[in-house]
């Protein structure tokens, strides 16, 4: 039988607790809509929405672990750690226009980078995509991936955008008060800035689509990319691309996080509060 790109071998069967499924070793399609997998009541749970939970409990757990270990002097893995967060610090300080400010921002900007990062790596995982749940649907057959990287799904990245720019606007209205941000989108005080004002609104929804967009096409085009290139040439020819994922696994949660604080300290500017 085959199944999206390349071949698997499959019988029916039924299994106690998932009726007409079967747990099975396979090429999986190429869709971009991710797969439900099971329901909560009505609530559909997807493959890549069980993924995020999954990357969310095991940030969760090594922070807990990691709170415990901390010294005064440091271990090997608490200086690494060190380093990346004076790193971070080090950019964020002329954006923000003081270190003070740079370490109030510090934990959002922290944790979007670990979660993306995370996300961004879970897909090349073995069995991500590979290993899933076969539905018989007339005389199709029909392949659910169990396993799914939660950046390779459009609906989670524009989440975590949206998440990002509300995030944005909080700071902002913390910031410079409610007043004074709003300014910043409806100013009456001549036709020329009350222009300006509605191309700013507008531009907060340009940055959930850009940020959305630009991880989603990037995680979900490395991943369409290994998935052929496993087939055509499998064994040690993608290791290359592998590694080249991982790469740009970093780099898209680096540059995620850093557009989330470029708007940040634009957000919190009294730039059009004087």
């Amino acid at each position: 039988m085959v199944g999206g790109i390349g071949t698997y071998f499959l019988e029916p069967c039924e299994l106690f607790f998932y009726p007409k499924y079967c747990i099975l070793w396979a090429v999986p399609e190429i869709s971009i809509k991710a797969e439900e997998i099971f329901y909560l009541g009505s609530f559909p749970v997807t493959n890549a929405l069980l993924v995020s939970i999954l990357v969310l409990i095991f940030i969760l757990a090594v922070v807990m672990v990691f709170r415990k270990k901390l010294s005064i002097i440091p271990g090997t893995l608490q200086s690494a750690l060190e380093i990346v967060i004076e790193e971070v610090l080090g950019l964020s300080e002329p954006l923000m226009g003081s270190m003070k400010k740079a370490e109030e921002y510090l934990p959002l900007i922290v944790t979007i980078f670990f979660f993306v990062l995370f996300s961004n790596w879970a897909g090349l995982l073995p069995g991500f995509g590979s290993i899933g749940l076969y539905e018989p649907h007339g005389e199709d057959n029909i392949f659910i991936p169990l396993l799914r990287a939660p950046s390779s799904d459009l609906n989670l990245t524009l989440a975590l955008a949206i998440i990002a720019i509300l995030s944005v606007n909080i700071f902002g209205v913390l910031a410079i008060g409610l007043k004074g941000h709003l300014k910043k989108f409806f100013n009456f005080k001549d036709p020329i800035m009350f222009f300006v004002g509605i191309l700013e609104l507008l531009s907060e929804g340009v940055k959930i689509v850009s940020l959305a967009f630009r991880l989603f096409g990037n995680v979900f085009a490395g991943e369409v990319l290994l998935t052929i290139i496993g087939v055509l040439a499998p064994y040690l020819f993608p290791l290359p691309f592998l590694f080249m994922e991982v790469l740009v696994g970093v780099i898209q949660a680096f540059i995620f996080s850093m557009l989330t604080l470029v708007f940040v300290s634009m957000s919190i500017s009294h730039e059009e509060a004087h």
